[in-house]
């Protein structure tokens, strides 16, 4: 299991730090001009100002942070529902990319099993000293 989070952890941090570095950046050479419903969403997100460029700091500092081991517990936690999103992004919206959605969840899945331990506080019912 140890190797398996390793690679899961160094993929999972690696894809997000290319990709949100991208943003800002613009090394990857391609850019997919998204139409329909997919440029609608992509177009609100970056037309409030601040959500775009916010979730990509939050992919750049997730990924630094799983790549180096260092709070990667937390920062699978926090990367997970932009997984998701991306991955129901492209089930629902640009079904061709699925597989880039796939490749983030898993990897995500894979690092929530192994730090399974660390995430027991999250489940208490009911939190005491309220």
């Amino acid at each position: 299991m140890k190797t398996t989070t390793l690679v899961c952890r160094v993929l999972l941090g690696s894809l997000y730090l290319i990709f949100g570095l991208d943003y800002f950046l613009h090394f990857i050479p391609y850019q997919p001009l998204h139409t329909g419903k997919a440029g609608a969403f992509i177009a609100g997100l970056k037309g409030t100002g601040y959500f775009y460029p916010m979730q990509k700091v939050i992919q750049i500092v997730g990924g630094l942070s799983l790549m180096f081991n260092r709070y990667a517990p937390f920062s699978a936690v926090v990367l997970f529902p932009i997984s998701l999103n991306v991955l129901l992004f492209h089930t629902f919206l640009v079904p061709s990319g699925w597989l880039m959605g796939v490749t983030l969840v898993v990897p995500n899945l894979l690092l929530g099993y192994a730090y399974r331990k660390y995430y027991s506080g999250m489940f208490t019912m009911k939190a005491i000293g309220e």
